[in-house]
């Protein structure tokens, strides 16, 4: 049963409820678990029905729901060998971006993504997914050496956007997320972006500037939170205004404007409700789309033939 619950989710929970509770009861009495299988099939209509018709802010509630799985997560369930690397050599490590070397069905890839936190403590040591400078540049750092090696990167998006304060500011946010852009606009590998939870402002195109966009599900990638889109438009940063806001910002809107790729379904009633099963599409999506701009990569790379070496034991 939901630890957590949004509000247009109470319906889903009061079925669950039932259905715990007659299990519980039933035991060994079959007349009472035949009276199981009608409860199961309204509670997947309804949760179906629900998650088929959400509002905008209701998409924006499910993008930021506190259960969703997060890139440490996904790194647990769809990569193997992951060796976490730390620090953008300049400054220091920031919690609220997590990279390293992994392995995605066998291929060595360099993963990254924005890592929120699970209770008030882990969040407060996260930043709540907000990235300092030191955040981007370790980014960078771990691009520059995917490239190196040849190796794909794959970056997995979740943060509100990039961290306003002033320490932020006076380490050169603004500088870090512009050549931050510049330097996934010119790394020499493919790189994979899949927006996992939500996508606000610069935070979240400083490590999705992709060549294969992926969106996961109903969620949403904008140009800024929507609290702060609608303070900025409206000088009103309040939740009825909030939901007045465009809608031009999920997935479906995305795909057909061409600022992502594809959308990967999640499961009935959100990645929060079964995470496994989203890891499983993230997993082959992020394969396929790994190889496939590999092999773009390959056909567009310029056949030159070896050169000699002027060496007699070197062939």
């Amino acid at each position: 049963m939901a630890t957590y619950t949004l509000d247009f989710e109470r319906p889903l929970l009061e079925l669950e409820k039932q259905i715990e509770e007659l299990k519980r009861v039933a035991g060994e009495n079959v007349d009472l678990a035949r009276n199981l299988r009608p409860l199961e099939e309204q509670l997947a209509t309804l949760r179906l029905e629900i998650y088929r018709n959400l509002t905008p802010m209701q998409r924006v509630q499910v993008a930021r729901h506190p259960r969703r799985p997060y890139p440490l997560d996904y790194v647990n369930t769809v990569f193997t060998d992951f060796v976490e690397l730390h620090g953008d050599r300049l400054f220091r490590d920031d919690p609220a971006i997590v990279g390293g070397w992994a392995r995605l069905d066998g291929t060595s890839v360099m993963v990254i993504g924005h890592q929120k936190g699970r209770d008030t403590k882990e969040n407060l040591y996260r930043n709540f997914g907000m990235a300092h400078p030191e955040g981007y540049r370790k980014a960078m750092r771990l691009m520059r050496l995917a490239a190196k090696f040849g190796a794909p990167v794959i970056t997995l998006v979740d943060t509100p956007g990039a961290y306003p304060g002033l320490g932020a500011e006076e380490r050169g946010q603004a500088e870090a997320i512009a050549s931050s852009l510049i330097e996934m606009a010119s790394l020499p590998t493919p790189i994979i972006t899949a927006v996992i939870g939500e996508g606000g402002s610069g935070g979240a195109l400083a490590v999705g500037l992709a060549r294969s966009g992926l969106d996961v599900g109903e969620l949403r990638l904008f140009g800024d939170f929507t609290e702060g889109c609608a303070a900025i438009l409206w000088k009103d940063a309040s939740p009825a205004r909030a939901r007045r806001r465009g809608t031009q910002d999920h997935g479906q809107d995305l795909l057909s404007l061409g600022v992502i790729d594809e959308i990967i379904p999640e499961p009935p009633g959100g990645a929060h409700s079964d995470p496994e099963a989203a890891a499983a599409a993230l997993g082959r999506r992020a394969a396929a789309a790994s190889q496939s701009a590999a092999q773009a990569q390959d056909r567009q790379a310029p056949q030159t033939a070896p050169k000699k070496s002027t060496f007699p034991w070197v062939p």
